[in-house]
């Protein structure tokens, strides 16, 4: 296992910054996911990790030695990309070996370390067999395979599974998963997808434009995101968000709307806010809820009814603000009736409207 610390690195080309003075620290056997929208930088932060990119400015290091300008021969990296990037012509068993036959690794070893990858990957069947006569999922774990017979110190997965189905995603969203429960590595994944990122990471890089917004687990990304980016980012489908500003009413702080007001009371504010402060509202779908006569209970209009198999997402109206939240199979709605719900304010997140930030 190995850690990776990056520091202050830049890369620019020309007078654009694709990575901006970044720091960041991954630990020994952690999987962390670099999370982020096309353009934010980060496949070319994890290409530099691999020495596939040069850095403008900065430094990386593996278990504290310089490998800012080392040879991606010489880093001990296993890389997965995108395109599966097999050789048509060789059986999987070759295309697995070919880096350790490269090397002059002896037959024994390479018979081995083969066999131990094949059963990890569960494509001991598939070993002869060539790339033509293979699904998608399977040429995956091939690519897969032939980063692991190299016994890297570190697993680069640039956007593996962005070609496949979604019943292929989550059958090897799994399997990645086992394998770095099995062996261990520090494994550092790219992708664009948030369920990817949530289900395997240990903890995420949120980035855009070259700068991490939140680094954290992904409970706490999903949860307590740092700024509106990030709460907008996660999520699907995405979080509510509604303007306002914070008054006091009979000595209460409350958040109002163009369309309704809630009390402040329970929230847990991490920075302090005043009255006539103009924030942003962030509302989970799930964290609205049909009324049961509490306090917080909001009237509206049911205006849009979206079936989705273990739930139903509807969209009502409240006061001229359209919000999504989930419905439960197991009652009737008619599009067009008046709706009630409840609003939990300790689950809601508040961003300040000029900067961002979570509040």
């Amino acid at each position: 296992m190995t850690s990776v610390s990056i520091r202050n690195l830049e890369i620019r080309y020309g007078q654009h910054a694709v990575i901006d003075k970044l720091d960041l620290d991954i630990r020994d056997g952690e999987f962390l996911v670099l999370l982020g929208p096309s353009g934010c930088g980060k496949s070319t932060l994890m290409n530099a990790v691999g020495g596939l990119t040069d850095a403008s400015a900065g430094s990386i290091h593996f278990d504290g030695k310089d490998v800012t300008w080392a040879d991606p021969k010489d880093r001990g990296i296993g890389m997965v990309f995108q395109s599966y990037a097999l050789y048509p012509t060789m059986s999987v068993r070759r295309n697995m070996s070919y880096g350790l036959r490269i090397a002059r690794v002896d037959r024994a070893t390479i018979d081995r370390k083969i066999e131990w990858a094949a059963e990890v990957l569960q494509i001991t069947h598939l070993l002869d067999r060539k790339p033509a006569a293979l699904s998608g999922g399977q040429r995956q774990r091939v690519a897969i395979g032939r980063a692991l017979v190299r016994d890297a110190d570190i697993f680069l997965f640039d956007e593996p599974l962005s070609n496949l189905d979604a019943k292929l995603r989550a059958e090897l969203r799994l399997e990645i998963k086992k394998l770095h429960k099995a062996i261990g590595s520090t494994m550092i994944y790219v992708t664009h997808d948030q369920i990817e990122a949530l289900t395997l990471a240990d903890r995420i890089a949120v980035m855009k434009d070259g700068v991490i917004q939140q680094l954290d687990t992904p409970l706490n990304v999903y949860n307590k995101p740092a700024n509106a980016f990030v709460g907008g980012f996660l999520g699907s489908p995405a979080m509510n968000k509604v303007e306002g500003q914070f008054s006091t009413r009979d000595g209460t702080l409350t958040f109002e709307t163009g369309g309704f007001a809630l009390d402040m009371e329970a929230y847990p504010f991490e920075e302090r806010v005043e009255t006539g402060q103009k924030a942003t509202l962030g509302l989970r779908p799930e964290h609205i809820v049909p009324a049961d006569g509490t306090s917080r209970q909001l009237e509206g209009t049911l205006s849009l009814i979206e079936p989705m198999g273990s739930d139903i997402l509807a969209w009502s109206d409240f006061g001229g603000i359209s919000m999504a939240h989930r419905l439960s199979q197991e009652d009737s709605y008619t599009v067009g009736n008046p709706f009630a719900v409840n609003i939990d304010t300790r689950k809601a997140s508040f961003f300040d409207q000029a900067t961002g930030k979570r509040l």
